[in-house]
């Protein structure tokens, strides 16, 4: 009962958020504007950032991706901070979530194959935006103790005028954002370890069976242990989690492509054709298919949010444009390899033209989709085996997100205030009533939609605080190009 009553508070959410994405896109006379009336405003602020940085940094995403990867190899024995590595791991956990499986299903089902084509584009002018607020954060960085902290709300205040009051609104703006968003990676969590149990013992459990009740405690106990450790605890899970999700997600892909090898022309074929021109089971729309896959794409790899940067503040590096460099190839890690392994997959398996499932009624599940295709491209015996690697890899994405999240609202709170004892309460809060509420949601058979929805408010709200905070700092991501470009000459 007073779970609904939480719901029914923020129930007048749903229509200000999707008015406010939409926006202008709701009124008449601009979605009539050719190509132009295809973008929202979110998506055209995202977007023209990312393309704008592009030029004016003559690629940087390009002429310096080989870099990253030959920064990240190095070694680097950090007495304050955490390693560039750990860094770009710290950031991969909360950019690889359950949104490269959910986020990408979804844009397919909405918008068509081609809309995996638009999320591409949108990386690649995204990888300029992250590399500009990941550079910014290097820049304006503080030392706290043992650590750096810094980010979205360092960056904001000390760009406008060192203002406190602009700190404290930034980084209240993101504990919000990320505290409402726990809730449902607690849900995936649920979904994907219950998926899990069942498909160990082969029964079907329901919410309030003690293996979900076991599952909740487990999720609770487990998060407070690794958050109160501290952000080095935090990277010391992160660096093991990340890596080994992203590897076995990788490898099952890989193994189910090798073996529908005559499906992969079908796969070209249909990204690159229905880019432009969507086929009229997915709207016929060449607006649909576009504004699907940039919305997906950079609500996914976070380019342009400012959601991840405090992870690129925590580092210890060199210069401040490297821990950018790194940065920048998260989103391709991110959008190019997880993103688009996951489109591949559901694009060859091909469901919406198989006669014997109705596609009408599986869009509606992106999970179960998602699943079905697992089905139809695994042979029988490997069935079983395969979709228990994918369920265990899309728990322990939303597992990192939630680790990511806690320990980035650790570091946003600093700009608030650093005495421990506050520190903690924002642990706390985090971990142990935000994770709780998430686990009794579950547990109660409730889907609080309207919860859900705060989120992607916040999310937009993040867009429109971070897109004038770099645009008013580029100046600064440029000396500092220009100075490593020196020193490299």
């Amino acid at each position: 009962m007073y779970l609904n009553k939480v719901n029914d508070i923020f129930s007048f959410l749903g229509p200000i958020t999707d008015f406010l994405w939409e926006f202008p896109r709701n009124l008449d006379f601009y979605r009539g504007i050719p190509i132009l009336g295809n973008f929202s405003l979110s998506i055209l602020l995202l977007i023209g950032c990312g393309i704008y940085f592009s030029l004016k940094l003559n690629f940087v995403q390009i002429r310096y991706f080989k870099r990253s990867l030959q920064i990240l190899k190095k070694k680097n024995n950090t007495k304050v901070g955490i390693s560039p590595l750990a860094a770009f791991l710290l950031s991969s956990a909360t950019r690889i979530g359950p949104g490269n499986i959910m986020g990408v299903t979804g844009a397919i089902l909405t918008g068509g194959p081609g809309a995996l084509f638009w999320m591409w584009v949108s990386a690649a002018f995204g990888m300029a935006t992250c590399f500009v607020e990941a550079t910014l954060s290097q820049i304006f960085k503080e030392k706290n103790g043992g650590d750096y902290v810094g980010g979205i709300a360092y960056y904001g205040r000390k760009l406008l005028k060192n203002s406190k009051f602009v700190g404290f609104f930034i980084a209240s703006s993101y504990i919000f954002y990320a505290l409402f968003t726990l809730p449902s990676q607690v849900f995936h969590m649920f979904t994907a370890f219950g998926s899990v149990a069942g498909l160990i013992t082969g029964q079907t459990y329901s919410r309030t069976d003690n293996v979900y009740i076991v599952i909740g405690i487990i999720i609770i106990v487990l998060t407070s242990f690794i958050i109160f450790g501290g952000i080095k605890r935090v990277t010391s899970v992160t660096d093991y989690i990340v890596p080994t999700m992203a590897i076995a997600y990788f490898t099952i892909a890989i193994f189910l492509i090798i073996l529908n090898l005559d499906k992969v022309p079908f796969f070209f074929i249909s990204v690159f054709s229905e880019a432009f021109n969507p086929s009229a089971l997915f709207g016929g729309a060449f607006g649909i298919a576009l504004q699907q896959g940039i919305k997906r794409g950079l609500m996914s790899n976070e380019a342009g949010q400012g959601t991840v940067t405090m992870a690129a503040a925590a580092a210890d590096a060199k210069h401040p444009v490297e821990q950018g460099f790194i940065q920048s190839f998260g989103v391709f890690l991110d959008t190019f390899v997880i993103c688009t392994i996951s489109g591949f997959l559901v694009i060859i398996a091909n469901v919406w033209n198989i006669d014997t499932f109705d596609f009408t009624v599986l869009r509606n599940d992106k999970l179960g989709y998602f699943i079905t295709s697992l089905k139809v491209l695994s042979p029988d015996f490997l069935e079983t085996p395969i979709q228990l690697i994918v369920s265990l890899c899309y728990g322990m994405f939303a597992f990192s997100t939630i680790l990511g999240m806690i320990a980035f609202i650790e570091v946003s709170a600093t700009e608030i205030s650093r005495k421990k004892y506050f520190l903690n309460i924002m642990k706390i809060i985090s971990s142990l009533i935000f994770i709780p509420f998430g686990v009794a949601t579950v547990w109660s058979g409730l889907e609080l939609d309207n919860i859900w929805i705060i989120s992607d408010l916040t999310n937009l709200i993040m867009v429109f605080i971070n897109i004038p905070l770099i645009l008013i700092g580029f100046k600064y991501v440029q000396q500092s190009l220009d100075d490593y470009e020196s020193l490299e000459n």
